[in-house]
C-alpha cells in the first residue's frame, strides 16, 4: 500500500511540473475548485498553463504530495523574493486544499485524517517560519520582502486553524503535544516580531514616501502591513488564552525568562505614525495591536501554575526590560487618560474599534504595582500623573472616576482573518507596476460586546483605587524599608507643584482652592468606590485607600500650622500616626475644607517630617495620651504580620474571572485600636515599658490579626 502510494507520488512529479501547478491554480478558491471537481468524473482538474499546454492534475495526489513539496522548495530554494512570493501561492493553494477537505471524503481523508500528512503540513509550518526568522531589516525600501514576508508568517500561522482545528482550544492541545512546540513558540515570536520592524520601518518612513499625492497606494501598504501584523499578533493572543499552551509558553525560558515577549511588547508598544495620523483605519490598527500585545502578558501575568513576574526577574537583563516595557505601558496610559472624552466621541476614529488598550494598560499596571520589584519604579514615574488627576476641578473629576457614564468608551474585536484574499492581495501588489486601480483589503472586525457601559466604567475606577493602594501598601518583610512612605512623599511633593499639563481639563483648581479641591475629590472617589464592593473592589482595596487619603488629606491644610506654630509638629504627629488606624476619628475634621488651602512652605515642612514620623517621641502634656495612643498603635503595626489574603481580582473583559493576588496588611483593625485606647487611659506610660508592650501585644493577637511587639 506505502509502495503504491509513493509510486503514485513519483508518477505525478514526473507527470507535470508541480512548480507550474501551483503558481496557476492558487487563483482558484475553494467555490471555484469545488466547481471544476463536481464537472470532473475522476476527482482531477483540467486547466490550460500559461504555455498553452493543457494539463490534468488529479487533486487527490496533488493534496498528499503539496506539503511535502514545499517543504523541499524550503530547504534547497535561495531565501529570496521569489521564494517567498512561491511559498504563499503554495500556502494559498493548501488553504483552499484544507476548506475543500470537509466536502470532499477523498481530501477529508488526506488532509484531515492521514497522521501522516497532518505531520507534514506542521511540520512545515514550522520550518517555514524558521527561515523567515533569517531575513534581514536591512532591505531597500522597494523591495517587496517586507510585504510577502509579513503575509506569509500570518497564512502561515492561520493554515494551522485549516489543515487541524478551527478551535483554539484544540489548535493549543495538538501545538502542546508536538515534540517541536518549543521550537514553534520561538520561531513564532520571532516572526511576529520581525513584523512588527518591518511594520515600523515602513511608519518611520520619509513623508514623501507615505503622504505625498502622487502615491495613492502608500497608505493602503501600510495598512495591510497593520493587518498581517495584527492577524499573526492575534493568534497568538488567542492561543496564549488557552491553559495548556500559556502553561507550556511561561516553561520556554527563551520567551519569559530571557525576555523573547518583553521584546516583543517593548517594539509594538512603540509603534507610532507621525505621517498617518489622521488616518482612522492605522491609528485604530496600531491600538488594537498594543491591546493585544497587553493582553498576551496580562495572560503571562494571571497565570496561576508559575510567576511570569518571577521568571522576568530572575535575570538582571529580562527585570530591567521588563521595567522598560513597565515604562511605556504608563507612557501609554498617560495619553489615554489626557485626551478629552467627549472630543474623543465625535472623533473619526472611533468609526473603528481601537482595542481594549486603557483598560488593559490599567490592569497591567494594577498588577506590576502590587510587586516588589515594580512598585517603587511606578511610584517614581506614575506619581505625578496620580497627583494631578486629584488636582483637578470637582466637576471633571466626577465625570471620569465617578460616574457610571463616559462619553465614549473602548471597544474591543477580533479581526477574521481570511487568508486567500490575504495572500492574493500581496501576490497581486508585488507583480503589479501600478496599484493605484487596486481595490484595498478590508477585514471583518468583528466586536467583543460582553461587557456593558458601567461595567467597563467601574472597572476603570476599581483599578485606578487598586493602583493607588497597591502604591501605598508597605509590607516589612517584603518591601525595602526606603520604600516606606515613598508613595506619600512623592505624591505630597507633586501637590507642590503646578499639575503637568497632561490631562484634558484646563479647570485645574490653584491657590486657596487648591486643598480643598483635592479633599473634596479624595472623598467623593472614596465614597464611590464604597459602591463598588465586592463586585469590582474587596476590603482590603479600600481600607488601604482610607488610609493614604486619611494620611494626605490633614498634611494639604496649612491653616493649623499657621494657627499655632509652636504646637506644627505635635499636630502632625498626632493626625499622621493615628490616619492608618483610625478613619472615623478624623472623619469629622475633614468635612469642612470650605478654607483648606496648599503652599509650597508648609509642604516643604510637611514632607520634612514624613521622613522622621516613623521614629517620632514627642510627648506634650495637652495631647499626651492621644500621642501615646497613636505612638503605640504604630508600634504594633509595624510588627504586624497579617496572614496571606486571597483577595478577588477582577479578571480579563473577555473572560470576567477572577484572579487570586496576595497581599500583606499592616494596618490594625478598629476593634484592637479601640482596646489598646482603653488600656492607655489606665496605662499611660505602656509605651515605655517592653513587658508592658509585649503583654498587649499577646492580648491583641486573640482579635483576628496577630501581633507581635
Amino acid at each position: 500500500m506505502r509502495q503504491g502510494k509513493e509510486e503514485a507520488i513519483c508518477s505525478l512529479e514526473q507527470a507535470i511540473d508541480l512548480i507550474s501547478v501551483v503558481k496557476e491554480i492558487h487563483e482558484l478558491n475553494s467555490q471555484e475548485l469545488n466547481k471544476l471537481l463536481r464537472e470532473s468524473e475522476d476527482f482531477s482538474i483540467h486547466f490550460v498553463t500559461e504555455k498553452g499546454l493543457e494539463i490534468m492534475i488529479d487533486v487527490e495526489k496533488l493534496a498528499g504530495f503539496l506539503p511535502l513539496h514545499l517543504i523541499a522548495v524550503l530547504m534547497s530554494s535561495d531565501r529570496d523574493e521569489s521564494l517567498l512570493r512561491y511559498l504563499l501561492c503554495g500556502i494559498r493553494l493548501l488553504h483552499s486544499l484544507c476548506e475543500l477537505a470537509p466536502r470532499h471524503t477523498k481530501l477529508e481523508q488526506i488532509l484531515l485524517d492521514d497522521v501522516k500528512v497532518s505531520e507534514q503540513l506542521i511540520d512545515m509550518v514550522f520550518y517555514e517560519l524558521l527561515v523567515l526568522n533569517n531575513y534581514s531589516l536591512d532591505i531597500q525600501d522597494s523591495s517587496s520582502v517586507p510585504l510577502l514576508h509579513s503575509a506569509l508568517v500570518a497564512c502561515s500561522l492561520y493554515l494551522l486553524t485549516g489543515c487541524i482545528s478551527s478551535q483554539w482550544q484544540d489548535l493549543a492541545l495538538v501545538i502542546v503535544a508536538h515534540p517541536k512546540v518549543d521550537m514553534f513558540m520561538d520561531v513564532a515570536c520571532r516572526a511576529v516580531h520581525l513584523v512588527v520592524r518591518f511594520l515600523q520601518n515602513k511608519l518611520s518612513a520619509q513623508r514623501s514616501d507615505i503622504c505625498a499625492k502622487s502615491s495613492p497606494t502608500a497608505e493602503s501598504m501600510v495598512n495591510y502591513l497593520c493587518q498581517q501584523c495584527e492577524a499573526s499578533l492575534q493568534f497568538l493572543q488567542l492561543l496564549c488564552q488557552q491553559k495548556p499552551f500559556q502553561e507550556r509558553l511561561l516553561r520556554n525560558k527563551e520567551l519569559c525568562r530571557k525576555g523573547g515577549i518583553l521584546f516583543l511588547a517593548q517594539s509594538i508598544l512603540k509603534l507610532h505614525s507621525p505621517y498617518l495620523e489622521e488616518s482612522s483605519t492605522v491609528m485604530a490598527a496600531l491600538s488594537r495591536l498594543k491591546a493585544k500585545v497587553l493582553s498576551i502578558l496580562l495572560h503571562l501575568c494571571e497565570a496561576e501554575s508559575i510567576s511570569y513576574l518571577d521568571e522576568v526577574a530572575s535575570s538582571p537583563r529580562s527585570l530591567d526590560l521588563a521595567k522598560a516595557v513597565t515604562l511605556e505601558v504608563l507612557e501609554l496610559l498617560k495619553n489615554g487618560l489626557s485626551k478629552d472624552p467627549k472630543l474623543l466621541s465625535a472623533g473619526p476614529d472611533r468609526t473603528y474599534p481601537m482595542g481594549l488598550l486603557q483598560l488593559n494598560a490599567m490592569r497591567l499596571v494594577d498588577i506590576f504595582s502590587d510587586d516588589s520589584n515594580f512598585r517603587s519604579y511606578i511610584t517614581v514615574y506614575f506619581t505625578e500623573f496620580l497627583s494631578a488627576i486629584f488636582s483637578l476641578s470637582h466637576g471633571d473629576f466626577l465625570s471620569m472616576w465617578c460616574s457610571a457614564d463616559l462619553p465614549v468608551r473602548e471597544e474591543d474585536a477580533t479581526l477574521y482573518y481570511e487568508l486567500f484574499p490575504a495572500a492574493g492581495w500581496a501576490l497581486d501588489s508585488v507583480s503589479s507596476s501600478d496599484l493605484s486601480n487596486t481595490t484595498n483589503l478590508e477585514f471583518t472586525l468583528s466586536p467583543n460586546n460582553n461587557m456593558s457601559q458601567a461595567s467597563y466604567v467601574h472597572q476603570r475606577t476599581s483599578l485606578f483605587v487598586k493602583m493607588i493602594a497597591n502604591l501605598h501598601c508597605f509590607v516589612p518583610n517584603i518591601c525595602e524599608e526606603q520604600e516606606r512612605n515613598l508613595f506619600l512623599q512623592k505624591f505630597l511633593g507633586c501637590l507642590q507643584t503646578d499639575p503637568p499639563k497632561l490631562l484634558p481639563s484646563p479647570a485645574f483648581i490653584s491657590g486657596p482652592q487648591k486643598a480643598a479641591a483635592i479633599c473634596r475629590n479624595m472623598r467623593s472617589l472614596s465614597c464611590h468606590a464604597e459602591s463598588l464592593i465586592p463586585t469590582f473592589l474587596n476590603d482590603d482595596d479600600m481600607r488601604l485607600l482610607r488610609a493614604f487619603f486619611n494620611r494626605v488629606q490633614p498634611l494639604v491644610n496649612p491653616a493649623e500650622f499657621e494657627e499655632n506654630r509652636v504646637q506644627e509638629e505635635e499636630q502632625f504627629y498626632v493626625r499622621n500616626n493615628h490616619m492608618d488606624q483610625a478613619d472615623d476619628i478624623t472623619r469629622q475634621g475633614m468635612m469642612d475644607d470650605k478654607d483648606k488651602s496648599l503652599t509650597p512652605s508648609a509642604l516643604k515642612e510637611i514632607d520634612r517630617d514624613v521622613k522622621n514620623v516613623e521614629t517620632s517621641g514627642l510627648d506634650t502634656s495637652s495631647t499626651k495620651g492621644k500621642n501615646a495612643i497613636d505612638n503605640l498603635v504604630e508600634s504594633l503595626r509595624e510588627n504586624t504580620h497579617a496572614g496571606v489574603q486571597e483577595d478577588e481580582k477582577v479578571e480579563t473583559v473577555q473572560t470576567e474571572e477572577k484572579q487570586r493576588r496576595k497581599r500583606k496588611l499592616t494596618i490594625m483593625n478598629d476593634e484592637q485600636v479601640t482596646i489598646i485606647e482603653r488600656a492607655l487611659l489606665d496605662e499611660p506610660e505602656m509605651q515605655r515599658n517592653a513587658a508592658s508592650i509585649q503583654s498587649w501585644a499577646d492580648k491583641l493577637s486573640h482579635h483576628r490579626l496577630h501581633v507581635h511587639s
